[in-house]
């Protein structure tokens, strides 16, 4: 069924594309900063344990959110790994072995990548008059700067 919604469809394509974008960069963060949690080590390992953990649990929820938004728009989000590979502008982190001190800076690059991706987003969905999504896309940035905000004063 068409949506009428104030958006024509070549709008909703682009936007529903934008989103399962990002969608596909929050499954490969989730599942780095995942990762980070089962593996990290040494003196601090339950604080850091634990504050992965909240990270990954805020990504989760995102997932979703980004996920019902697109179904919201009409869309179909991806859902599978070898389309979430395929779509990301992150990089899996395939090594075995991670330094902590390097679990914090790759997640902070995601992040900040994210949020510089997300700015963009915002952009393009102002541009085709999408006001709903580049709010939700503003709110989901905001939430990345202070998860970034969070790994760089472990780094700092």
């Amino acid at each position: 069924m068409k949506l009428n919604i104030g958006l024509d469809q070549d709008t909703l394509k682009q936007v529903n594309e934008l989103l399962n974008a990002l969608l596909a960069d929050q499954h490969v963060l989730y599942i780095k900063t995942r990762k980070y949690h089962w593996n990290v080590s040494g003196p601090s390992f339950l604080e850091y344990h634990e504050f992965f953990e909240k990270q990954y649990t805020q990504l989760e929820a995102a997932i979703d959110e980004v996920a019902e938004r697109i179904r919201t728009l009409g869309g179909r989000p991806l859902s599978t790994m070898e389309d979430f590979l395929k779509h990301t502008s992150l990089k899996e982190d395939k090594s075995s072995e991670v330094k902590t001190e390097d679990m914090f800076k790759r997640l902070l690059d995601d992040h900040e990548q994210s949020i510089r991706e997300l700015r963009e987003d915002v952009s393009k969905c102002e541009e085709l008059e999408d006001a709903g999504t580049a709010d939700f896309l503003t709110a989901l940035m905001e939430a990345h700067e202070k998860m970034a905000w969070m790994l760089r004063k472990y780094l700092s």
